[in-house]
């Protein structure tokens, strides 16, 4: 029987490939939730990834039980690219009929790919009359994607991308006023059925609905067709408890009824922290429909060179390690155990809580003990402002500064800190890593490049600092 204890040991030879979809992604929600199987806080502490997680694991030993042999490590061969000699396999007359080819079902994903965005839009060209303005326009949002490096040279899809890009020149150089885009069959087939590789998961297309509505009046019959037809994907299985956004859609539907059967509710008000919340799902924090003001993406360069921005105002050993950051700027703080991490962060917290607002210390790696209490004294930081708590709080409002300490305890992988962050988007975060034997963070290596401020503790007691702010940076911590 496979449980939670010997789940990687007993699974690590099975071909996913073969077993149903739900049970797919049974195993992909699983190994999301516990970091691969390195941190199981998360079904220890929350009753919904518990449920689910225990309901696969019911299904997966059921299938198991009626079938112990054919799903379990027999991968279908690869078809040899050499031709078969006629001693091993005859060649088919005329009369066989080849074996149906069965399409292997679509990834469901929170978004389409940049790229694969670009390649539907290349296949959808075809047959279609455009004029030159608008292959242009093609050309450039192209480009700008590339630029701005939401496309890059590492991507799965760079080839086709550009092969687009090429083709899309060489029409635009050699067309007049307007040209009849025309592909070569195979060339659609094979860029086409790329495209139909991932599509958008339901919870997700309806999480964007239901963000449409916020702030709009007259809409309540929207609202009710909206309710109905999560409750319909529900029963018809197109969302079940093993989606990682089912906490998100019973929320909405909690909203939803609650604004559909409310008769002096005229507008349906979504709070600050959920809108965000669900935004980050989606990808982005989206600033401009609740948050900080939005800043032009096209200026002048003499307007911006006289721009001001605000900064936090750190000084003294902070400026020297980090500089002087914005007011809701990230960081990451990781080193191997007992080099200074947490005395360097609790040193840090008590600075912020002197002169620059309120912050929380959320100490999951040492709890609220004699540990925590000794490097307080020791760094001499209690003040009204700082407050510490064992868990990370639901509600983060009062608070400009968040320490989580540490990310891997926690359980959070690096989806939940940018979901964290876009629901909280003018807050600081600074977020403490574990260390692996070689000294690397324990995580997503792809997270470091999304924080303002990287802080390494390569030896015992020396903080060295490489951010946007100020390269270079060195602190002695003890």
């Amino acid at each position: 029987m496979i449980t939670i204890d010997n789940y990687f040991d007993a699974t690590k030879n099975f071909a996913w490939d073969n077993y149903p979809e739900a049970i797919r992604k049974g195993h992909e929600y699983l190994k999301k939730v516990t970091g691969e199987g390195e941190n199981w806080t998360n079904y220890h502490d929350s009753d919904g990834v518990k449920r689910v997680i225990d309901l696969y694991l019911s299904k997966l030993n059921e299938l198991l039980k009626k079938a112990p042999v054919d799903p379990i490590a027999k991968k279908e061969a690869k078809p040899s690219r050499k031709k078969p000699s006629s001693s091993k396999a005859p060649p088919a007359t005329p009369s066989t009929k080849p074996e149906p080819t069965q399409e292997r079902p679509p990834d469901w994903v929170e978004r389409i790919p940049e790229e694969l965005r670009f390649i539907r839009r290349f296949v959808n060209l075809d047959g279609k009359s455009k004029t030159k303005d608008e292959i242009l326009r093609f050309i450039n949002s192209l480009q700008k994607a590339i630029v701005e490096k939401r496309i890059r040279k590492t991507s799965d899809y760079a080839e086709q991308i550009r092969f687009i890009q090429d083709r899309l020149i060489e029409t635009y150089n050699s067309m007049k006023a307007k040209i009849t885009i025309e592909l070569k069959p195979e060339t659609q087939e094979a860029l086409k059925k790329l495209t139909g590789g991932q599509k958008v998961m339901a919870s997700i297309n309806f999480i964007k609905r239901y963000i449409n509505l916020n702030g709009k009046t007259g809409i309540k019959q929207k609202a009710r067709i909206l309710l109905d037809q999560i409750n319909q994907a529900i029963d018809k299985g197109k969302i079940t408890d093993s989606d990682p956004y089912i906490i998100e859609i019973h929320e909405l539907k909690k909203h939803l009824h609650a604004f559909i059967s409310g008769k002096g509710l005229k507008v349906l008000e979504i709070e600050k922290a959920t809108l965000n919340g669900l935004n980050g799902i989606l990808g982005c924090a989206c600033h401009s429909l609740n948050g900080p003001e939005e800043k032009p993406i096209l200026m002048n360069s003499l307007d911006f060179a006289n721009m001001q921005f605000t900064t936090i105002g750190l000084k003294g050993k902070w400026r020297d390690l980090i500089g002087d950051p914005s007011p809701n700027f990230t960081a990451m703080v990781f080193g191997k155990p007992k080099m200074g991490k947490s005395y360097l962060c609790i040193d840090f917290a008590g600075y912020l809580a002197r002169h620059h607002g309120k912050v929380l210390y959320v100490a999951k790696e040492e709890g609220l003990d004699s540990t925590l209490q000794k490097k307080l004294r020791d760094k001499q930081v209690a003040h009204p402002n700082l407050f510490v708590s064992a868990i990370l709080p639901g509600n983060l409002e009062g608070y400009n500064f968040i320490f989580l300490d540490s990310v891997n305890r926690l359980g959070l992988l690096p989806a939940d800190l940018i979901r964290l962050k876009s629901a909280n988007p003018e807050k600081s975060f600074i977020f403490v890593f574990q260390s692996t034997k070689d000294g690397n963070f324990r995580g997503a290596n792809s997270f470091q490049h999304d924080v303002d401020v990287v802080i390494e503790i390569p030896e015992k007691g020396i903080a060295m600092q490489y951010g946007r702010f100020n390269q270079g940076g060195k602190l002695a911590i003890f």
